[in-house]
């Protein structure tokens, strides 16, 4: 019932303000049109491509030695987390319901997959918020460093997730796996590289479609999943701009008025908070425009990025459908992160380490330079066609230093052991 009400109360609102509403939708849509469907869609078909050819199997036999351990998931865990840095919301989602769809990863490793992996881009962090809104480019490393030191604290935390089921289900399992082992003794295991390929040839005769098909469906898959992701953002830019235009926005923040006066907060950080709630872009762009401290509105714009926005929760409720991943643990591990990256947002800022930061980071990479320096420029914007580019190259360098910190760390564990 209240479901039904509130669905009535939006649709009578959209009658009376019309207007708004309708420039609203086309403002969320020039969004969509202009950033995400151009910065996602070769993403998208990229993944589809490389799960049906089996090439992320093997880079997950590769990377089993570091995402295991630390985290407790498999290791094609690190291809969903390394999309996820680059693509940022919700192409983590996208993989992971994958990964589940095709029993590469169980029920409980799906939901600590998606506990960690859940990032926003680099570039709309450096580019978009820190240059954009905050007009500071040194800010950009500060956020990021955050937002990525909260992110890592996530997954630590949510490796002891479901344990106890975890346990049952083994428990339950046993007694087969006991047979199986006295029947098949074990033999020396092949060397590394050589599991992995035998892993990507059995995913791709798993998968059995010719190359032809793989992409016609991987495009059409692709471009289904992203006009879902359009209409959200749609609906959620309708829907802020009429909680505004009604004063619902402000009746809600009454009471945290209080609550932010009590700590000795800006009060016109409340709107922003609750916004952000919703939606991220919004939220984070109206939290730099306060006139309020600095290290306030950072601590804000961190939370609200790592909490991602119900929009963004939506997205990946809507794609998790097909699976039996649940949504309570994206739940609270998005509030934990944007709890984490509020504070280590103050911890890095009270630090000094805003300037030393900001440098460093946009040093790793040619993307963040361009990105600062066309964003910077009165005179020229970066083409929106190149964010595809920047964003492979993202991903590339992650997945080349996650592949390097796995062998280290599986020579390290040999050394253990030999030792």
């Amino acid at each position: 019932m209240l479901l039904a009400a509130m669905a009535i109360i939006f649709t009578i609102a959209l009658c009376v303000y019309p207007k708004q509403g309708f420039e609203a939708g086309m403002s969320g849509l020039k969004v969509f049109w202009d950033v995400v469907f151009p910065s996602l869609l070769p993403f998208f078909i990229l993944s589809e491509l490389l799960l049906g050819l089996g090439v992320v199997r093997g880079f997950g036999v590769l990377l089993e030695p570091l995402m295991r351990p630390l985290f407790s998931v498999p290791g094609v865990g690190a291809f969903a987390l390394s999309m996820g840095l680059a693509a940022g919301y919700p192409m983590d989602a996208v993989i992971t319901a994958r990964f589940r769809e095709t029993g590469q990863c169980s029920r409980i490793e799906g939901e600590r997959l998606l506990a960690f992996t859940n990032t926003a881009d680099p570039l709309f962090m450096f580019g978009a918020v820190a240059v954009g809104m905050l007009k500071s480019p040194a800010l950009g490393g500060l956020i990021a460093l955050a937002h990525y030191i909260s992110s890592f604290l996530v997954g630590v935390f949510f490796k002891f997730w479901g344990r106890k089921e975890e346990r049952l289900n083994k428990q339950q399992a046993s007694v087969s796996v006991h047979t199986e082992e006295q029947t098949n003794p074990s033999s020396p295991r092949p060397f590394i590289l050589k599991r992995a390929y035998q892993a990507m040839l059995e995913a791709h005769e798993e998968d059995g479609r010719p190359f032809g098909k793989l992409l016609g469906n991987s495009v059409t898959e692709s471009i289904q999943t992203l006009l879902m992701i359009c209409g959200f953002i749609v609906f959620f830019a309708v829907l802020i701009e009429i909680l505004h235009l009604s004063g619902l926005m402000t009746l809600i923040g009454w009471p945290l008025m209080y609550v932010f006066h009590f700590f000795g907060l800006n009060t016109g950080l409340v709107h922003p908070m609750l916004a952000g709630v919703l939606e991220l872009d919004i939220g984070s762009a109206q939290a730099a425009a306060v006139a309020a401290p600095m290290i306030q509105k950072l601590a804000v714009i961190s939370g609200i990025i790592a909490w991602s926005g119900l929009a963004v929760h939506a997205q990946v409720a809507s794609v998790l459908t097909q699976t039996d991943i649940r949504m309570k643990p994206y739940f609270l591990a998005r509030l934990l992160h944007a709890v984490l990256a509020a504070l280590i947002t103050v911890i890095l800022f009270k630090a000094g380490l805003a300037k030393e930061v900001g440098p460093a980071i946009a040093n790793i990479s040619p993307a963040f330079a361009m990105w600062t320096h066309s964003t910077t420029s009165e005179s020229s914007t970066m083409p929106y066609w190149s964010l595809a580019w920047q964003n492979l190259h993202i991903w590339v360098l992650s997945l080349v230093i996650m592949l390097f910190a796995a062998f280290a760390f599986l020579g390290w564990q040999r050394r253990q052991i030999n030792g």
